[in-house]
């Protein structure tokens, strides 16, 4: 039975549901569809507007969100209530961006864990999945409110350097915005799309896209043969892009025009003021040679060519990451067909005459370097709708598989629309001393908590030699065969101990069964993350009782009596919080557990440190 949609604003038929293509950026997100009758992407966008919203999002003090260009006017005002760059958080935990956390004005936790980093606004706890879910919240409603028509589908990009956690992450942030992602695609595939390459079913090619964005630059070399894209290598910098251009002409201009670094520091306005006046320099160069305006008497002026000297170490370095991909794809640049230029900061010509110069040969720069991403994922979308007949789409998982994990958690290893075959790995510990066996069980589906999703198997890792909660590491991998045949294996690595299950193909479902468990995934996406979440503070808060317990058993003698006291209270008000059902609670009392065991921790690992090398020399 075909199913037929109504635009609820003229009331007539549409054939199919509208799938659109979305760029979640780190600096920018847009949307992006086929337009009906030109049958040509197009970005959505406000009659008069930009199609660009800033992906930045302000929280109140009454807890209202405000997300884009509205957001992005409390970065001075309110810094530590208003986010940005949280795409580059998605998937990490604190340790992985401890040595950029001063990147951010905004607080993020730092709970010494593994687990996902999370943000702290007043008394609230975001993860970069909640925060990415407000973007593509808002990109849903602007879609709706341009085509006057439900936008539920959606094909989103990341980078190709983007693990499985952080794709699994910007599939969640969608569920959670009440979008069904269909594909999660790489940034660079979708920029080919949008230029036409591979589009030819016979084309071979071999293909680099140089992405310099407003805060981030990726190259990525792809080969391209029989409609199929295969990253071949990754390179970049995640904390370089348009945003440096903007900060060295501040740097140029300050104490040359009267503006000193005192003034900016006391006047906050006065320095939004000055770098928006740099932006505006920036482009303004890419077309002429002497940029020349005033602030408050202070006459602000940058030739072309001190432009040019002033970025050019950054250019450079950009350079240099395109020669390290090219070596880790065991290519030279000769062999490039094609050069793809991505992200709006590839305007600056320095910038196009550096990449056309190393690869040696002109640019493709006609489409429009911010939308390009986007038009790409919407011509993915089309694929997907079956509109374009040109592209076969290989078989493709129908749910999502994955395991149970604490609490009851679904963690999928291998999401919906997957291609067949396909492969996934993740690892994981036990969660008590001396756990000698782990259970292992497979489910089906797209609901957070495994007992709304489907059974397919289990098995017992039995023998994992006896070590202390947290030490032992199970891989468990996913393999789905050509067949669909899924085989689901662990093995902890340490001791080599391992077991593995076989589950026949397609696991029995009917299309109106699938159906109706990605429906009730959309309807109860809300509650669903809320439980998620809740689901690991507690457990979190669980772990953290255990090891300051166990710590306290071993080094008592070494706390102050006032130690002690302030430990046994923050335990007991943490022990209380997890009977609660409220996770930002659970959250607040881990921190201050955190705050309180830190500087004694530290100090007794000083001291430890110090008495094994007492007598030793370095």
């Amino acid at each position: 039975m075909a199913k037929i949609s109504i635009n609820i604003a003229t009331g007539s038929l549409q054939q199919e549901e509208i799938i659109v293509g979305i760029d979640l950026g780190t600096t920018n997100s847009l949307i992006a569809i086929i337009h009906p009758d030109t049958k040509q992407p197009i970005a959505l966008k406000e009659h008069g507007s930009s199609s660009l919203v800033p992906s930045v999002i302000y929280f109140d003090e009454a807890g209202n969100v405000l997300v884009g260009e509205e957001a992005r006017g409390h970065l001075i005002s309110s810094p530590e209530r208003t986010i940005f760059s949280a795409k580059r958080l998605m998937g990490k935990s604190y340790n992985d961006i401890k040595n950029n956390a001063a990147f951010f004005s905004y607080k993020i936790i730092d709970d010494n864990t593994e687990s996902l980093v999370k943000v702290q606004v007043g008394n609230k706890f975001y993860s970069p999945v909640d925060l990415s879910s407000f973007i593509l919240k808002e990109l849903k409603i602007r879609a709706e409110h341009i085509l006057k028509t439900p936008v539920n589908k959606a094909v989103i990009t990341v980078p190709a350097y983007f693990n499985d956690a952080q794709r699994q992450a910007t599939r969640d942030a969608g569920k959670l915005a009440g979008l069904d992602v269909l594909r999660v695609v790489n940034e660079p595939t979708a920029a080919s799309l949008a230029y036409g390459v591979g589009l030819n079913k016979e084309e071979h090619k071999l293909i680099a896209v140089y992405d310099l964005g407003g805060g981030t630059f990726d190259i990525s070399i792809l080969r391209i043969a029989g409609g199929i894209f295969e990253v071949l290598s990754t390179n970049g910098d995640t904390y370089l892009g348009g945003d440096d251009f903007d900060n060295v002409i501040v740097q140029h201009w300050t104490g040359k025009s009267g503006i000193t670094k005192e003034m900016l520091a006391a006047d906050s306005g006065l320095a939004q003021t000055l770098r928006l006046k740099a932006e505006e320099a920036k482009k303004y160069l890419s077309a002429n040679d002497v940029f020349e305006d005033e602030i408050n008497g202070h006459l602000l002026s940058i030739t072309k060519i001190e432009f040019e000297e002033i970025i050019r170490s950054f250019v450079y370095k950009t350079i240099a990451c395109c020669g390290s991909a090219l070596k880790d794809a065991g290519l030279k640049n000769i062999d490039i067909e094609t050069v793809v230029m991505v992200g709006g900061s590839t305007r600056v010509p320095l910038v196009k005459e550096s990449v056309s110069s190393f690869f040696g040969r002109p640019v493709n720069d006609t489409v429009n370097p911010d939308e390009v991403v986007a038009l790409g994922a919407a011509i993915q979308a089309d694929i997907l709708s079956g509109n374009n007949k040109e592209f076969l789409l290989l078989d493709i998982t129908p749910l999502s598989l994955g395991i149970e994990t604490a609490g009851g958690l679904m963690d999928v290893l291998i999401p919906r629309n997957a291609k067949i075959p396909s492969k996934a790995a993740r690892q994981y510990t036990t969660q008590v001393d001396g756990q000698a066996d782990m259970r292992i069980s497979v489910f089906q589906g797209e609901r957070d908590l495994v007992k709304d999703n489907r059974k397919l198997a289990a098995f017992n890792l039995t023998n994992i030699p006896g070590m202390p909660a947290g030490l032992p590491k199970v891989e468990v991998s996913f393999l789905i065969n050509a067949d669909g045949i899924l085989t689901v294996s662990a093995k902890e690595l340490r001791s080599g101990v391992e077991q593995s299950i076989e589950v026949k193909p397609q696991y029995g479902l009917t299309d109106i069964e699938v159906e109706k468990m990605l429906l009730e995934s959309i309807t109860h996406a809300k509650d669903d993350i809320s439980i998620r979440a809740l689901t690991e503070a507690k457990t979190e808060g669980d772990q953290l009782l255990k090891t300051t317990e166990r710590f306290l058993q071993k080094n008592a003698s070494m706390l102050t009596q006032e130690e002690l006291l302030q430990t046994a209270s923050a335990m007991q008000a943490l022990q209380l919080a997890i009977t609660m059902e409220d996770k930002d609670l659970v959250y607040n009392k881990i921190e201050t557990l955190n705050d309180i065991s830190r500087p004694y921790a530290e100090r007794i690992m000083d001291n430890a440190i110090a008495g094994a090398m007492k007598g030793k020399v370095i």
